[in-house]
């Protein structure tokens, strides 16, 4: 198989996707561009903030990116490439587009509130509780994931002096990021400069820190000096308005994306790489069967519950208008698709990840021999490819930090209390500072496991994640007379997926106590974490299926058996 028809066929059906079912499902869901969205109602110049459709759009594709996209797809290829292909096209459209559209049209019709609020409004107080504290824990284990995926990919390595200058380049590029990002937040709050001329600027920051990156690189610091840096950013990063760092960072790294994006492209067209794996390879990967692993591998690309969050506790405040949702949320799904398509086309074209590669030095190193067809400089094409997913883990970090303490605060947070009847410890929780630090402080005790070790609990409390924010979506649409069943099949196979996943992993880190291999900080804090996950999980879903499936009341009641006979439409 060619890998440019992979990418035609990619191409083709996310675009098709997007025009018709997407379309359809903001008519059926009653998206209204005349409606006062809550970033005009309740304008605060932190959170809620009306913003340009394109400069959220950067914010949502940059948040939500990653480097996970890649990673999944070409861990998963092991399987072959068929299944991961149909997954990340069919999860992008069925899947991971409703999720993400659904999240962020219950969030803006419910002024910009949280899944949490609305899981509480028809789920009640305990539903809302129980999935605050799943998102903190989610949080907590995607902050110790990708801030040590950030600290090794700029960390100086002993020995190894051309991956401590590839490294260095990553980190200076990655600082002044931070600091453009800060200025071009002030200068566009202030001047309030056309969309143009805030693109010319954005561009020319961009190719700036690039060029100093790559001559001034940071070496004298290691990975364990970087983590502390980085935990210290992301305190900062969580806590001030959005305007000032988390939506012009976003801005610059969606052109950084971009431009990974269309160099893969380009590269792939003038290249015709040929598939060296084979359509599927086998059913079982070191003991690990294509059902549950291969949908939680690719969690991100096809279905991720992170999206969610993303899409209902922060850039839903900052919806301009209804119309603009289809193309912040859904369209950015599906272009994070076309990566994960990308990605497996790269580890398709080397027949596997190579030996002691990772799966970003595979997806890097696949570009390059691209690019070497146009006589690009390999080393330049691996350093700018390394340097644009090392700077959207970053940007992970910005986001989940910031979902982390809006949850944690928003879960000793009653809108009905008093504020006089507030005690002390609750108005101590409800603390910004507080709520990020606790955050962090066991986000760094878990992330000292290395990545590695967290990746599975990361993927599968993810996707279940995205179970119940399905399911949340589905409740919301069906109290408010709208049409439910686009949501209930992804639903469904979601809750199945990965309550398989998760009781798999658990059994295994259990198995390990007593054992040579184990260590608390990473076999025990894992599964503590994932026990907690589980059953948090369990009492959610069984609250939301009784309330779509088994309701009392026969006005609104919904039989499951249309449910198994229905199709998506």
């Amino acid at each position: 198989m060619n890998g440019v028809l992979i990418l035609i066929i990619g191409i083709v059906a996310l675009s098709l996707g997007y025009v018709f079912y997407g379309q359809r499902l903001s008519k059926k869901w009653g998206v209204d561009p005349s409606r006062k969205t809550p970033a005009f109602e309740f304008e605060d110049g932190v959170d809620y903030v009306p913003t340009d459709s394109n400069v959220l759009f950067g914010h949502q594709f940059a948040s939500i990116a990653g480097a996970a996209p890649i990673i999944g797809p070409i861990v998963a290829s092991s399987y072959g490439w068929l299944p991961v292909l149909l997954w990340c096209l069919l999860g992008g459209i069925f899947f991971g587009g409703v999720q993400d559209f659904g999240s962020m049209v219950a969030s803006v019709k419910n002024e910009g509130h949280s899944l949490g609020f609305i899981i509480k409004k028809y789920l009640g107080s305990t539903g809302k509780a129980l999935f605050l504290l799943f998102c903190w824990l989610f949080c907590i284990v995607v902050i110790a994931a990708f801030a040590n995926i950030v600290a090794v990919s700029f960390g100086s390595v002993a020995n190894n002096t051309a991956l401590t200058l590839s490294n260095g380049s990553t980190a200076t590029t990655s600082c002044l990021f931070i600091v453009f990002a800060v200025g071009l937040g002030f200068f566009s709050r202030k001047y309030r400069p056309k969309q143009s001329i805030l693109t010319v600027i954005a561009i020319v920051l961009l190719v700036v820190a690039m060029t100093i990156g790559l001559k001034a690189p940071i070496t004298s610091l290691d990975v364990h000096g970087w983590s502390y840096i980085v935990f210290v950013y992301i305190l900062i990063a969580s806590i001030v308005p959005v305007w000032s760092l988390l939506q012009p960072r976003d801005y610059l790294n969606s052109f950084l994306l971009i431009f990974m994006i269309a160099a893969a492209v380009i590269g792939i067209l003038v290249a015709h790489p040929t598939m060296s794996l084979p359509a599927v390879t086998t059913f079982s990967v070191g003991g690990k069967g294509m059902f549950p692993y291969l949908f939680v591998t690719i969690a991100c690309g096809a279905v991720s519950g992170f999206h969610a969050l993303v899409s209902s506790n922060t850039s839903s405040k900052q919806i301009k208008s209804e119309k603009d949702m289809l193309k912040v949320s859904y369209g950015a799904m599906l272009v994070e698709s076309l990566l994960a398509v990308i990605a497996l086309v790269c580890v398709g074209s080397l027949g596997g990840m190579p030996e002691g590669a990772s799966a970003q030095q595979t997806f890097a190193m696949a570009i390059a021999n691209f690019l070497d067809v146009i006589n690009m400089n390999h080393n330049l094409s691996m350093t700018l490819i390394n340097l644009a997913i090392s700077a959207f883990a970053l940007t992970s970090l910005d986001s989940v930090a910031r979902i982390a303490r809006l949850s944690f605060q928003e879960l000793f947070t009653d809108e009905e209390q008093e504020a006089a009847s507030v005690g002390p410890i609750q108005k101590l929780c409800q603390n910004s500072v507080f709520a990020t630090v606790i955050t962090l402080v066991l986000g760094y005790a878990l992330s000292k496991g290395g990545y590695l070790n967290i990746w599975a609990l990361f993927g599968s409390s993810n996707q279940m994640l995205s179970a119940l924010a399905l399911s949340a979506v589905a409740v919301y649409l069906k109290k408010s007379g709208k049409d439910s069943k686009n949501v209930w099949i992804p639903m469904l196979i979601m809750m199945a997926v990965t309550f398989s996943a998760l009781t798999l992993l658990n059994i295994s880190n259990f198995q390990t106590i007593g054992t040579d291999s184990f260590v608390f900080a990473k076999q025990g804090l894992q599964l503590i974490f994932g026990i907690f996950i589980f059953i948090i999980g369990i009492m959610i879903s069984y609250n939301s299926i009784k309330s779509l499936f088994f309701n009392d009341d026969e006005s609104t009641k919904t039989k499951l058996q249309p449910v198994l006979e229905g199709e998506l439409d």
